[in-house]
Parts: C-alpha cells; sequence; structure tokens
C-alpha cells in the first residue's frame, strides 16, 4: 500500500506498565521531529506508586478489551493525520486492531500480545502470564505483579538495581479479564485484509511474549501487496522499552519508516 508521510506518533502501552514506559521514546522521536502522544490508559492517568496504592482496584479491574481499543480508537481519531502507531505488549495488539479498522498510516508492533488463534507451546509464556489471567480468583479484583513475577516476566537478564527501580517506577495493577480478552474474539485479526506497513519486533530473551510467538502472528499476515516486516533484536527481554540499549530497537523503527 502506498507510504505514508505522517509526522504524528501514537504510542500505545502494554498491560501491567504505566504509560511512562514512553517517556525517552517521545524525546527521541520528537527530537527527531515527529509529534508524539502516549496516553495513559482510562482510570491509569496517575503515577504507578499512586496505582498500586488503589490496588484492588475494581475500575482497573473492569477494564476490557473492546472497550480499550475504543478508547485508543477516538484518541487517534482524533489527531489531525493518520498518525503512526507504536505499540508494546498489549499495545501492540491494540496497534494491530486499529490498522485494521483503517485507521493509521503504519505501525510497529512491539513484543505484540498474540490476537486470538495463535499459540506458543513455549513454558515461559504460561508461567510468565498464567497468574495475570486469573483463573479461580476473582476476577473483579485487580493482578499485581509480584517482584519476583516481574523479573522473571519482564526483565530477566538485567542487574537487580535495574529491576527494582523499573518494578517501582512502573509497575500497575491490571484487569485479569482484559488479559483474557486476547483469547476472544475482541482480538481478533483479518490476516488477509489489505494494510498499511506494518513491522513486527521480537527479543530473543522475551520470556512473556517469545519471539517466536511474534513470528507466527507476522507470518499470518497472507496480502501480498501489503508491507510487513519482521525483525528479532538479540538479547531483549518484555522490557525492551526501557532495558539499557533501547536506542538501537528506536534507531531501527526509525530507518523502517524513512523508508514505508
Amino acid at each position: 500500500m502506498k507510504a505514508s508521510s505522517a509526522k504524528t506518533i501514537v504510542f500505545i502501552t502494554g498491560a501491567f506498565v504505566s504509560s511512562d514506559c514512553w517517556n525517552e521514546w517521545k524525546t527521541y522521536f520528537e527530537a527527531r521531529g515527529y509529534r508524539t502522544l502516549a496516553p495513559a490508559w482510562p482510570y491509569k492517568d496517575a503515577p504507578a506508586c499512586t496505582l498500586r496504592q488503589r490496588h484492588p482496584d475494581a475500575d482497573v479491574a473492569s477494564q476490557r478489551l473492546v472497550k480499550l481499543t475504543a478508547y485508543f480508537a477516538a484518541i487517534v481519531s482524533a489527531q489531525p493525520e493518520k498518525p503512526i502507531l507504536i505499540g508494546h505488549s498489549m499495545g501492540g495488539l491494540i496497534s494491530q486492531i486499529l490498522v485494521q479498522k483503517h485507521l493509521a498510516s503504519a505501525a510497529v508492533a512491539i513484543h505484540s500480545l498474540q490476537p486470538q488463534g495463535i499459540f506458543t507451546f513455549k513454558f515461559s509464556f504460561y508461567r510468565a502470564g498464567w497468574k495475570a489471567l486469573g483463573f479461580f480468583t476473582d476476577p473483579h479484583k485487580t493482578y499485581l505483579m509480584s517482584f519476583p513475577e516481574w523479573q522473571y516476566a519482564f526483565t530477566n537478564g538485567m542487574p537487580y538495581d535495574l529491576q527494582k527501580d523499573a518494578y517501582y517506577n512502573l509497575l500497575v495493577p491490571e484487569s485479569k479479564l482484559l488479559v483474557r480478552d486476547a483469547t476472544t474474539p475482541a482480538a481478533k485479526i483479518d490476516f488477509a485484509s489489505p494494510h498499511v506497513p506494518l513491522l513486527f519486533i521480537a527479543g530473543s530473551t522475551d520470556h512473556f511474549i517469545p519471539a517466536s510467538l511474534n513470528y507466527t502472528n507476522y507470518k499470518k499476515y497472507s496480502h501480498k501487496g501489503s508491507v510487513t516486516t519482521f525483525r528479532e533484536f538479540s538479547g531483549r527481554n518484555h522490557f525492551v522499552l526501557g532495558q539499557p540499549g533501547w536506542e538501537e530497537i528506536a534507531d531501527y523503527i526509525l530507518e523502517w519508516l524513512s523508508k514505508h
């Protein structure tokens, strides 16, 4: 499909973390001529420490994928041009859905959560995400990841001090129902439809969303006239946005956008 010259980027945050995870990314892209937005999720427009103090939070616990996608669709539609979407994890999945709704000029899905019907047999995927699904627990109460769970699911391989700082600065409670929605029609993608340029970024050491799962997601797209790109980076975990050396990923995305 035709390339776009859009200069607006909407960053879409994933589950379990504050939208502050994009702060350095916003600075990076704004210094290169882009206008950027990183909207907080509904009920999460507060510092991470404040949100943790509200746990269990009934409002956050009520969040569902359909409503969250509609929330971001409204933000994207209100922009003066069709923006570029850059989403991480659940935000990557939402970016894929918004591309399907023809609301973007291009999109980057960083370690994207899988759409409906895509699975992996990787043990790390189930170990990292099982508790967040909250089966056999009250779905009307939020899930708050423990520090050891965070170390395994997000920041594996990083020094302890960096893991700890990231946990206290960014971790927030999450909706169990929202996480479950990834297995429902709310997360359905029509992989055969034409779409704007779409880039998938994966990390070789991501426990939560293994690179193989991202590759399966990418390979599902079958429209021959559309640009779909996949790139795996070595040594990148699920905390890729704040992991030391994140600029390598941003540099690649910037180069890809300049071409597509």
